[in-house]
């Protein structure tokens, strides 16, 4: 995958690994990455699928309509690109803490959905519910921080808390932040999902 990679000070700190929106590009979410941790080392995608030139993780049918089968199949190429990069870029597999909006975020959710043990945290930002009707792997104490908007025309709010709800239920200690701006991704929930992670991971 088409990545970018920033080795970190601090070597202790989670390696914050970064999913853009639908048409961003690996650049897009770095400065975010700054805010949480500036010690981190950070490794950030693009997607590999094209949507009218814009890339995405992951195709859709429609607006809010997951094509499945390709969810499934980049899901997996996700999982095996952060194992082998682990390896490639030197840093610790099992202290991953992914960030992603909207289209990046649900591809976090659909990892958490399908591979137990995949991330030490996630935060999601204007997320969906990638999957129903599957058994969730164990997220017994995995910290996920949610942040959505309480008239986001994308993410209605019974999808949020039915998200929160499946994750909770599976174990994850889930920190659900609302806001009123719609699918706008706003300093304010920037700034409530940072210190959420100082406190979770510092």
């Amino acid at each position: 995958m088409i990545h970018l990679f920033e080795k970190g000070s601090d070597p202790s700190a989670p390696t914050l690994v970064l999913f853009h929106g639908t048409g961003g590009n690996e650049h897009q979410m770095v400065p975010l990455a700054k805010e949480f941790s500036p010690g981190s080392s950070v490794l950030s995608l693009r997607g590999n699928v094209l949507e009218n030139g814009m890339p995405r993780f992951f195709r859709r049918l429609a607006e809010g309509v997951f094509d499945e089968a390709d969810l499934i199949f980049r899901t997996q190429e996700v999982k095996d690109f952060l194992d082998q990069a682990a390896v490639e870029h030197g840093f610790d597999r099992d202290n991953l803490v992914a960030v992603g909006y909207s289209n990046g975020a649900n591809i976090i959710g659909s990892l958490l959905f399908h591979h137990e043990g995949v991330l030490k945290g996630a935060i999601l930002h204007h997320p969906m519910v990638p999957r129903r009707g599957v058994a969730i792997p164990e997220l017994k104490g995995l910290p996920v921080f949610i942040g959505a908007g309480t008239n986001d025309p994308i993410c209605p709010r019974p999808e949020t808390e039915e998200l929160t709800g499946l994750l909770s239920d599976a174990g994850a200690d889930v920190m659900l932040h609302w806001e009123s701006f719609g699918h706008q991704l706003t300093n304010s929930e920037i700034d409530t999902a940072v210190q959420w992670f100082r406190k979770n991971f510092a």
